[in-house]
């Protein structure tokens, strides 16, 4: 076979073919020799997704007449002083290939006016079919406007998708954009009709353009990041543990202004928030990097999407050590949403908050409404029966919450006025009042007490009287004796008892009267996910969400006052109180304020 040099438009409709992949790809790419230029406002327009027109506008510097055709050449560009500058990238754009591969797959037309001159010019590619410079009329600045796109290679329409898609690809690219550029203007039009407009953020932090892409929720619920490390400095915001969502979508990165995606923080991410959101849940957060452009490689591949680190590691940890500073810096706050989410529920119309004149309906005790239940003076049954470790702490926040001064501003939860439906307690704060679920929130307690006993080696192990007997089936009792070694350190001990069962021993003495069996069987079902080749020691929240989980109080316990207050007094001094290990809320605060306007008294 007769080897052969493929003409020049065949190259360059392959080479297009790494970098234009999409329309939502033409738009990246000339938004960033905008922003490269300069550019305080850039307009986008689009038609049928992209594929009939996507056009471009900008305020910036502007291209100079003679270097138009320069600019549509191949591996020409104004951003590399020299073959080092690689090392060391500056600028969005650098390697000189995004202008003429569109130009290679459409119809392309650059009008532009450098800054100082009299005039503007224009030039225009057809399929690669350079037409020649001439005047034309523009203010300040650069317009590319780009039609029929891959009409030069009809195959690769065929691989695109509707139009709506390609718009929402679109639409998602210019919101990255704009995070990362908060100070500069940006409006996109689809098919004639506004889709996107952000003004400049001048605002600190650029708080207010995130707010406007990622929703008033995570504004008011974000948590301020500020970090830095050997040269490396991490800034953004981070939404509490409760704010999350079912895809990490919106987990956004940005290293020297450029919006990447790396596994590497999506891992970081969840290491930092591991004890905090339930699997398959993902936090809200947008990170900005800055750092030495020496250590971060943004030549990796043609769309510019990735980039590797020199120091992984370290990037890594303080990643991880800013977001976890952040998360106990906020105590037992919870996301904020969801009380607003509860107000919309009881306002005229129901959540939609249509305005209507509904009023809710009244129904008796016991009609499944909402029941009020007069708190025991009575211990609960069972209580007694508590882990010792726990009891002890837990009498004593309840004799000096008996006699604490119930109007005192040291109880940010407030004192207990009511138990509803054995599983919530009503609490009474200074501006409102506060719905704890007793059982999300004794399960953080206990989770965060036996992450410090495992921490720092004191689990206490208690025998069990009657030792347990548990069935399983010979796979499970294989994956647990296996780990037997490693469930002692953690202080369960377990043993072979005859065939298709085990005998529990001892449990940790944290876990109190805790349904033994059912643990066991669930601590098999989580070490046939985590494999092998996964210590426990690596996967303490797991583990540790699962012993807290089986041991904590039971939605349905009754509670006295002074139980329910000493549980209000342990969330308060618990990290991360706000939310269980599963990310739920534990609680939700209503203020007076609030309470009042759906009673009319504001």
């Amino acid at each position: 076979m007769t080897i052969r040099l493929l003409p020049e438009g065949v190259v360059n409709r392959i080479a297009a073919g790494e970098v234009i992949e999409r329309p939502a790809s033409v738009v990246k790419e000339l938004v960033e020799n905008a922003l490269d230029a300069g550019a305080t406002r850039i307009e986008i327009a689009v038609e049928d997704g992209g594929r009939a027109l996507v056009r471009v506008s900008d305020d910036g510097e502007g291209i100079a007449a003679e270097e138009l055709p320069l600019a549509l050449a191949r591996h020409a560009t104004s951003k590399l002083a020299d073959d080092d500058d690689l090392l060391a990238i500056h600028s969005l754009g650098f390697r000189g290939e995004a202008l003429p591969s569109i130009a290679a797959v459409s119809r392309l037309a650059i009008v532009s006016r450098r800054k100082g001159a009299d005039t503007a010019f224009e030039i225009v590619v057809e399929a690669g079919a350079m037409g020649s410079v001439r005047p034309a009329a523009r203010a300040r600045g650069t317009e590319l406007i780009v039609r029929d796109l891959f009409f030069a290679t009809p195959a690769r329409l065929k691989f695109l998708k509707s139009a709506r898609s390609e718009m929402l690809a679109i639409g998602e690219m210019v919101d990255r954009l704009a995070m990362a550029n908060p100070l500069v203007g940006f409006v996109l039009t689809a098919d004639g009709r506004l889709a996107r407009r952000f003004e400049p953020d001048l605002g600190p932090g650029g708080l207010a353009r995130l707010a406007a892409i990622m929703g008033r929720p995570f504004a008011d619920n974000a948590l301020a990041i500020d970090a830095e490390r050997e040269g490396i400095r991490l800034t953004g915001f981070a939404g509490v543990p409760t704010e999350h969502r079912a895809s990490a979508q919106h987990q956004y990165l940005f290293v020297n202004r450029r919006p990447v995606r790396d596994r590497l923080v999506h891992g970081a991410v969840r290491a930092a928030y591991q004890d905090l959101v339930a699997g398959g849940r993902h936090p809200m957060l947008a990170l900005f990097l800055e750092l030495d452009p020496h250590e971060v490689d943004v030549n990796v591949h043609p769309t510019k999407a990735e980039v590797r680190f020199r120091d992984a590691g370290l990037v890594r940890g303080l990643i991880i050590g800013a977001l976890k500073v952040a998360l106990a810096g906020a105590g037992h706050r919870a996301s904020s949403s969801v009380s607003s989410a509860a107000l919309g529920a009881f306002r005229p119309g129901g959540d939609h908050g249509s305005g209507g004149s509904r009023q809710l309906p009244l129904a008796p005790h016991g009609g499944g409404g909402f029941s009020y239940e007069r708190p025991s003076s009575m211990p609960p049954r069972g209580l007694a029966e508590s882990a010792a470790s726990f009891q002890a702490p837990y009498d004593a926040a309840r004799d000096n919450a008996a006699d604490a001064d119930e109007n005192s501003d040291a109880a940010p939860l407030g004192h207990a006025r009511a138990q509803v439906h054995g599983t919530y307690i009503v609490a009474q704060t200074t501006d409102g009042l506060i719905i704890v679920d007793q059982h999300a929130a004794h399960e953080r307690i206990v989770f965060e007490r036996m992450k410090a006993a495992l921490g720092d080696g004191s689990v206490k192990r208690q025998m069990l009287l009657v030792p347990e007997i548990v069935e399983l089936d010979e796979a499970a009792i294989e994956r647990l004796m296996e780990r037997g070694g490693e469930l002692a350190e953690l202080g369960l001990v377990i043993e072979r008892f005859g065939s298709g069962a085990m005998i529990v021993r001892e449990v940790p003495a944290l876990l109190g009267q805790a349904d033994v069996k059912s643990l066991v069987r669930d601590l098999a079902d989580e070490l046939a996910e985590l494999g092998h080749a996964v210590a426990l020691k690596e996967k303490l929240g797991e583990i540790c969400a699962t012993l807290a989980c089986h041991s904590s109080i039971r939605a349905g316990r009754r509670l006295s006052a002074a139980e329910m207050d000493a549980l209000l007094r342990q969330m308060e001094s618990t990290p991360h109180a706000g939310q269980c290990n599963h990310g739920r809320p534990t609680y939700v605060e209503l203020k007076l304020a609030d309470i009042e306007r759906l009673f009319g008294r504001r």
